[in-house]
């Protein structure tokens, strides 16, 4: 029995308590089902999908709290909603740490009790995708939910925010998220990289120059800044700003002005600060490599995304999201990701995260053959051996066939390898399994017998006679 995502199963073992609050949330065109302990009501999640749990915390057999890890067990994107007595709320802080929505304490009044589960919806879908310039980020962890919640404050609010975590986590997604659902969202979004510009060159791409303010400067040039006026700036990697630059950006944030290299006259501005960071910047800041009173005036209110080693339910949900993606762009017949294969991507470190997980399963689809991704074709970046040398060969050709001439795939590393270089090795090695015949190749690949001779044509490769 599926459920919409307005259903709501109420878990009380007091009648009275149930049917309180199935009449107020069935008022407000919720579906509601009751169960009278934590055991019944693990019976019916097992038959059906819920929205939303809502359950009381002092029940006999199975508690609130014992539901609840047993709920985050099987389906981590539940939220729960726990119901506690004053003398419980140590046990309802601990709930909302193991990953419950919040608590709401007894005696309470029946509006309150509707606004925090539609506030809970509303942030369940918020998190299961939301979208930012075409990109989806995809979440069901409850640290994660937490994160957006919090993002979705600092949406409201003007203050600065300061994101940190690893490379790969959607620091920039975040942002764009921020700015989207910010009063300034019909405003422009500017994104500068500070570690990608270099020092000399970054002071004028943030704040602009006057023409003739230094060799080169031929116009006079809007810097990013201006260019931010009545929207949001995000300044990505900022650890990497030179100590003379961060005090500059210091003013720009106190004065809410910018001066142009070689100016005269301040500009003053509109604009919402966004930083993001994948270091710790209070250990920059006792090691001297980052202005204290900088570090202060960004860290208004700090965001810290959790690397998916932290998020164990979304490295199968986003790998399943993944597989789904990429086997429709590449017309692949795939219905999912073996058993073996997912227990592989769980036990991965995942240091490049998002991206890395998002680049290993592109990689896999492009090479699968078969209905499921399989071990051998999640090829592991830190790896060198054992799987990844297997690909290697098999997608490198057979260079040692009676001296055919055929030209070796380039495989320096299977990390490495671009995507029209996975492309070269497919069709080499789908060639290779059919003893080149171009017609059986041409089938399997999905491509015509014309398109496959263009290819090979275009690799230098020629066929066994």
């Amino acid at each position: 029995m599926q459920h919409d995502m307005r259903s709501i199963l109420v878990v009380d073992d007091e009648a009275d308590m149930r049917l309180a609050i199935k009449t107020a949330l069935v008022r407000k065109g919720y579906s509601v089902e009751t169960a009278s302990d934590g055991l019944e009501a693990l019976q019916k999640l097992k038959l059906g999908e819920y929205a939303m749990v809502i359950s009381d915390m002092a029940m006999p057999g199975l508690d609130g709290l014992g539901l609840l890890k047993e709920i985050k067990r099987r389906s981590a994107h539940i939220p729960v909603l726990l119901i506690t007595a004053y003398g419980t709320i140590e046990r309802a802080v601990e709930a909302v740490k193991e990953g419950a929505e919040d608590f709401i304490l007894k005696p309470f009044d029946l509006d309150l009790l509707e606004s925090m589960v539609e506030r809970a919806l509303k942030l369940q879908q918020e998190c299961m995708s939301f979208e930012t310039r075409g990109k989806n980020m995809l979440t069901i962890d409850p640290m994660m939910r937490k994160t957006v919640s919090m993002s979705m404050t600092a949406a409201s609010c003007d203050a600065t925010v300061l994101v940190s975590g690893e490379s790969g986590t959607g620091k920039e997604l975040i942002a764009r998220f921020i700015h989207e659902r910010s009063s300034r969202s019909e405003g422009p979004f500017v994104a500068v990289n500070c570690a990608s510009i270099p020092d000399g060159l970054l002071e004028s791409e943030l704040f602009g120059h006057e023409k003739g303010s230094f060799t080169g400067a031929t116009a006079q040039r809007q810097g990013k800044f201006e260019q931010a006026d009545n929207g949001t700036i995000l300044l990505d990697e900022i650890s990497e700003m030179d100590l003379k630059l961060q005090a500059k950006l210091l003013r720009v944030l106190q004065e809410h002005e910018v001066e142009r290299l070689g100016g005269k006259v301040p500009i003053e501005l509109n604009i919402r600060v966004i930083a993001t960071t994948n270091r710790n910047l209070k250990e920059d800041v006792k090691e001297g490599r980052f202005r204290e009173d900088l570090f202060y005036r960004l860290n208004i209110f700090p965001l810290r995304l959790p690397p998916l080693r932290e998020r164990k339910g979304d490295v199968e949900f986003l790998a399943n999201h993944f597989t789904t993606l990429y086997a429709r762009k590449y017309a692949k017949h795939l219905e999912g990701i073996s058993p073996s294969a997912m227990e592989s991507l769980k036990t991965r470190e995942w240091r490049g995260n998002i991206r890395e997980l998002e680049n290993c399963i592109e990689r896999a689809v492009l090479l699968s053959t078969g209905k499921l991704l399989v071990p051998e074709y999640l090829l592991d970046s830190e790896d060198e051996s054992a799987e990844a040398s297997e690909v290697e060969e098999t997608s490198a050709t057979i260079g040692g066939r009676g001296g055919n001439g055929v030209k070796k795939v380039d495989t320096e590393t299977v990390n490495n390898m671009t995507l029209a270089e996975m492309e070269k090795g497919l069709i080499i090695k789908t060639l290779d399994t059919v003893e080149w015949n171009r017609t059986r190749a041409a089938g399997i690949l999905g491509i015509s017998v014309r398109t496959l001779r263009n290819k090979l044509k275009e690799y230098g490769t020629i066929l066994p006679g």
